[in-house]
């Protein structure tokens, strides 16, 4: 052990379409703060590349998962989400990442948290951040999560075994309603115009946007779209303008520096043929809806399970932006087949709405995950102690 840095035990997983650090809630400080100090330094943040830390300098990869075994009794176990800033020195535990949940049923099962039961175990997760239940259903093999399969998700090379995720306990987790506005559609006003907008709390709280309304198409790269300062400012601005309306803070301003993990923002049209940014081609026919979203200020790669939720959840709900999108066809189709810049990413969604009321009844994901290394990250013990000392003081 070196004499000028402490040893913490880790993993880094993949889930999905992310990369995460995977830690015991144990192998942590008590002390909140000291605690996002010392994973600050085990990501590297901030820095832009990460580069003194085990943050991959992409927001698809600074994600983080505390685990342990769940301490209320009404699952098998605890995780918490967080979503690590490369540029600044925060912690963004305001939501789920549905990607690095896949995860977490195999890596409860390999850690010995949950008994491995043949051929699917399942795994009761408790998501800390909204105090809601997922349910995982993961394939095992040899007492240990299975890692190989037929199953293949775009964006990720190769295949996997397929888990099965269960989000309908999950609805109205953040605000405690699926429609936080209490509407299938608002009109925002930002920059001198109005724009019709959904918002869904189903996994996170996801704004959805008709890509007309932005002057888009829908089918642009995550590139094309970011490197349009002017738009990217305009989607921050509505983005704002509904955390105001859903009292997530006074001041629209406020939202990127408050809560920028979400909502995401989601940029949706109509299903129709063209290249993904790796070259996938997606023929028209092939998937029902075409979205590109937003988060922490930068266009996502692939879709973000938990926006994969939302949208399946809107694509349900009659008047939502999604909803008047789709075809006939897509309406009566169990399986909703989402567009993404990297590919198609599919869900299964049942929506009941009696007297107004909407109720969430089955929301089904399918990923593939595993572990990829598992040992220790060496933080500088002056760093550390320094946060020791702090939080006597304090």
């Amino acid at each position: 052990m070196h004499s000028q840095m402490n040893m913490i035990r880790c993993a880094i997983v993949r889930g999905g379409t992310s990369k995460g650090i995977f830690i015991m809630e144990n192998e942590l400080p008590v002390d909140p703060k000291e605690r996002d100090r010392v994973l600050l330094s085990v990501f590297g943040s901030p820095d832009i590349r990460q580069i003194d830390g085990l943050g991959g300098a992409d927001v698809l990869t600074s994600k983080l998962a505390i685990i342990s075994p769940c301490r209320t009794g009404e699952a098998d176990v605890d995780y918490t989400f967080g979503q690590v800033s490369i540029e600044k020195a925060f912690i963004d535990y305001g939501g789920n990442c549905g990607n690095i949940s896949s995860a977490v049923g195999g890596f409860a099962i390999d850690m010995g948290l949950v008994r491995a039961v043949e051929p699917v175990t399942t795994v009761r997760i408790r998501l800390t951040n909204t105090n809601r239940i997922l349910t995982a259903s993961v394939p095992v093999t040899d007492g240990k999560a299975a890692v190989e399969g037929d199953y293949h998700i775009d964006g990720v090379p190769g295949t996997g075994a397929k888990i099965t995720l269960d989000w309908s306990e999950t609805a109205g987790g953040i605000t405690g309603n699926v429609l936080p506005t209490r509407r299938a559609q608002d009109i925002i006003s930002a920059d001198g115009r109005n724009y019709r907008v959904s918002v869904v709390d189903a996994g996170n709280i996801v704004v959805f946007v008709h890509a007309g309304e932005l002057g888009l198409k829908g089918t642009e790269t995550p590139e094309q779209i970011e490197r349009d300062s002017g738009r990217m400012r305009l989607i921050e601005r509505i983005r704002g303008e509904v955390c105001t309306k859903i009292g997530l803070v006074k001041r629209w301003e406020d939202a990127q520096k408050v809560t920028p993990f979400q909502p995401f923002f989601a940029i949706v049209s109509k299903e129709r043929s063209h290249e993904c940014f790796n070259g996938r081609k997606i023929e028209e026919g092939e998937s029902h809806i075409t979205s590109r979203i937003v988060f922490m200020g930068h266009m996502h790669k692939a879709y973000p399970v938990t926006g994969t939720v939302a949208t399946a959840a809107a694509a349900r709900i009659p008047g939502s932006v999604v909803y008047d999108l789709l075809s006939d066809k897509a309406h009566n189709e169990p399986v909703l087949k989402i567009a993404h810049p990297s590919g198609i990413i599919e869900a299964e969604a049942r929506v009941s709405v009696r007297d107004g009321k909407i109720s969430v009844e089955k929301i089904g994901i399918y990923r593939t995950a595993r572990m990829i290394m598992d040992g220790y990250v060496y933080v500088r013990k002056e760093r550390r102690n320094c946060c020791e000392t702090k939080a006597k003081m304090d």
